[in-house]
């Protein structure tokens, strides 16, 4: 699914960006030399030193998000994106993996078990989530090259999320109103949801491992099965060191 590249495009304008901060700063430098020999003024001093700490923080800032690239190309259901990957694209790829690694989005819910109503709600939560940076404007814009890390998301909202959500949420909504109290078991369509549920969460698999890789997350396939400790254990949900049975984590 995910192929890397660019390892030389990454060394290269590393070493390009490293370089063009140096000249420009060594340029300020010698211009503040320069001015405070010539005039020796107190005032010009001081003026120099705030322009000089200033072109430190912007150059360094700069380095942080520009310098640091790497190349990713992922194989996506449908499409195919690249990345040029920086600094603040893989910190906001890490939130959006965690939101959804930890959510019913990816993790099983195995018939008989769970709340069909929370399932829908921590979906419709994440989709709050993934589309509140679109809509109020905080995302970043485009990079200049490449995809960004937030048209990825607005793949999963239109193609996945929003289907489900659109489908599953009246239905339900439906039941519950025609059968106040009683328990979901009962609904007509509680397998269906379920397999659907299913077909959901392999759907968004491939779109948040890739969230993954972006991020930089080593092998971020792992986080999304289950553990070889739980499947020894036969499914106990106890946390190593901790005595005693814990409830079901929430979705």
């Amino acid at each position: 699914m995910t192929v890397r590249r660019g390892r030389g495009v990454n060394n290269g304008l590393r070493t390009a960006g490293r370089a063009a901060v140096a000249a420009a700063l060594g340029a300020v430098v010698g211009i503040a030399a320069y001015s405070i020999a010539q005039t020796g003024g107190r005032l010009l001093s001081v003026v120099v030193g705030a322009v000089l700490g200033l072109a430190l923080v912007l150059g360094a800032d700069l380095y942080r998000r520009s310098v640091q690239l790497t190349e990713l190309r992922l194989v996506l259901p449908g499409s195919e994106m690249t990345f040029q990957v920086n600094t603040d694209m893989r910190q906001a790829a890490l939130r959006m993996f965690f939101q959804a690694a930890t959510r019913v989005a990816t993790r099983p819910l195995d018939d008989g078990s769970g709340n069909l109503r929370e399932a829908l709600t921590s979906l419709k939560t994440l989709f709050d989530m993934y589309r509140e940076p679109l809509e109020s404007g905080t995302a970043p814009p485009p990079p200049r090259d490449g995809d960004s890390v937030h048209e990825l998301v607005l793949d999963i909202l239109n193609f996945e999320l929003a289907p489900f959500l659109a489908t599953w949420h009246p239905r339900l909504r439906a039941f519950e109103e025609a059968h106040p109290g009683e328990d979901e078991s009962a609904w007509e369509l509680n397998a269906e949801f379920r397999q659907a549920l299913r077909e959901l969460q392999r759907n968004l698999r491939p779109y948040v491992i890739g969230l993954g890789e972006i991020a930089g997350i080593r092998d971020p396939e792992r986080h999304l099965r289950r553990s070889g400790w739980q499947g020894a254990r036969g499914g106990s949900a106890t946390v190593p060191g901790q005595g005693g049975t814990r409830g079901a984590a929430t979705i």
